[in-house]
């Protein structure tokens, strides 16, 4: 397992039996080389489901690495979505909801998981399972988003700065292309976001968090596809297709996001046929960083609940 060092810290980050549990793959789908990770449980029992996980924007696999390590029992998958982390941009497709949602029937038919498998989303990655699961109904068994994107982010309080962003990416990927990626990889932007987003007081948590935003926010394959990826993050929401979302699903929200507000995630909750809200306080849109251990006992009880 791939792990940034952040110095000496009294927290513990990780159990340490992480890396035993590891196995690194690749598979081609539509076209695209897709690298991934299997994390096999510590020990197989009748509670032990395989979940398939979706990481958020400008994330990869490694954003997800607390929560696998907490959940010793599960047998977790977690692909770099195309376009981050080691997988290839889409050949041809846009990066947008639709397109990563095909992209996750493709990447659960080349694996063979089946619809007793549970598919778990962080942030952007709560758009796309989301969206999948509306388009195919019966693909999975239940639906798990962590810091679900829950409001349209062009619009309401955070519209303005929705579109100053949208303006970055697209000035990014219109300069010359060693200006472009420099904007885009700038470390103290990455610094700025982090410091925003981080509501630990934890010091080594928070050491932990920067470094590894320093460490992989920045791995994408190009500024075109980042830039569609973008767009399609603030484009979509979950509420558009709670509806159609007539599985279990499990909503974990921080009680201090500023990206997807509490109130909002109510109002998501309130819209699902059936959907349980569990939130965690003191913790913004970071819970796969901070607060793993709540977010894995969550996850444990809501899929003990809903055992086939």
């Amino acid at each position: 397992m791939e792990q940034v060092d952040t110095g000496s810290s009294r927290t513990p980050l990780f159990s340490g039996g992480l890396d035993a549990r590891t196995r690194a793959a690749s598979v081609e789908v539509d076209g695209a080389r897709i690298a991934y990770w299997v994390y096999e449980p510590a020990e197989v029992t009748p509670e032990t489901r395989t979940i398939l996980v979706v990481h958020g924007f400008r994330g990869d696999h490694h954003g997800l690495l607390r929560v696998a390590d907490q959940l010793t029992d599960m047998r977790l998958i977690m692909p770099d979505l195309p376009g981050f982390g080691s997988s290839a941009a889409f050949a041809g497709t846009g990066h947008s909801v639709a397109g990563y949602s095909q992209f996750l029937g493709g990447f659960m038919a080349a694996l063979g998981l089946g619809a007793d498998t549970v598919l778990l989303g962080h942030s952007f990655g709560s758009i796309i399972a989301s969206h999948f699961v509306a388009a195919n109904p019966g693909a999975v068994a239940e639906l798990i988003l962590v810091n679900p994107i829950a409001a349209p982010a062009l619009e309401g309080p955070k519209g303005l700065m929705t579109k100053l962003a949208v303006l970055y990416y697209e000035a990014a990927a219109r300069l010359p292309q060693r200006l472009g990626l420099a904007l885009l990889r700038s470390q103290a932007i990455v610094r700025v976001m982090s410091v925003t987003m981080a509501k630990t007081g934890d010091k080594d948590i928070r050491r932990f968090v920067h470094a590894q935003h320093s460490a992989y926010f920045s791995s994408f394959a190009d500024r075109e596809s980042l830039l569609q990826a973008f767009k399609a993050s603030v484009g979509s929401n979950v509420t558009e297709v709670a509806g159609d979302l007539t599985l279990p699903v499990l909503l974990i929200a921080g009680e201090k996001d500023e990206i997807a507000m509490l109130a909002d995630q109510y109002k998501l909750a309130a819209r699902l046929p059936d959907g349980k809200l569990e939130v965690i306080p003191g913790v913004g849109h970071l819970i796969h960083y901070e607060t793993p251990e709540p977010a894995a006992r969550y996850i444990r009880r809501f899929l003990k609940d809903h055992a086939a």
